[in-house]
């Protein structure tokens, strides 16, 4: 049976100062290059064929040092499909101002609704309309060959991905997550049904 794990990046510099970051390209902190190395240790026995992440910096920088705690060297595919949704003019603008700005009521709409649309952005719909198909194209065929795959990529394109796997509605995502640096599994069946979907804990 195939695994599939996916994995938020490492607290951002702008994670940290609250700021929209989306297709800024920023760096890590110190705490996420230690949560970095905390998922690689998480993930150290198990088997991977493929990593994919964003073109984003802090994306890949996550993976290399995921894959420097494993000891291993997986072979990369970056792609734009697996980026960040896109904050449009939200980018750089600190979240609690902005809820002063345009009231609490918008902010979370920004944030959380499924169909809602930033100035210039994208929605998290918009984002699932670009993380699915790329996933079905190039992720399937390789977990249908019984390769292990490694995604880490970002909260909100983790998040439309989490959305297909595990049928959760627009409604439900809203309420839901993704830890930064927390590995989550899939197990699938020979014909790609789910059979488990966890997060990884350090044993």
């Amino acid at each position: 049976m195939a695994l599939l794990v996916i994995v938020r990046h490492g607290q951002s510099v702008w994670n940290l100062k609250n700021l929209f970051t989306g297709w800024a390209d920023v760096a890590l902190t110190h705490l996420g290059e230690q949560e970095a190395q905390h998922a690689g240790m998480v993930l150290k026995p198990y088997h991977f064929d493929f990593a994919f992440t964003s073109v984003l910096k802090r994306a890949i920088s996550t993976l290399e040092i995921m894959q420097q705690e494993m000891k291993t060297q997986l072979p990369m595919i970056k792609s734009e499909s697996l980026n960040e949704r896109n904050y449009g003019e939200l980018q750089g603008l600190n979240k609690a101002d902005t809820g002063v700005k345009y009231g609490v009521k918008q902010l979370m709409l920004w944030r959380r609704s499924f169909t809602e649309i930033p100035p210039k952005g994208e929605s998290l719909k918009n984002t699932f309309d670009r993380v699915v198909p790329y996933y079905e194209k190039e992720i399937v065929p390789k977990l249908k060959e019984g390769k292990n795959v490694l995604i880490v990529a970002h909260g909100n394109s983790l998040r439309a991905l989490m959305m297909y796997l595990e049928n959760i509605s627009p409604e439900e995502i809203a309420n839901i997550e993704l830890v930064t640096g927390a590995p989550k599994l899939y197990e699938f069946s020979h014909d790609m049904k789910l059979v488990k979907a966890e997060y990884i804990k350090l044993t």
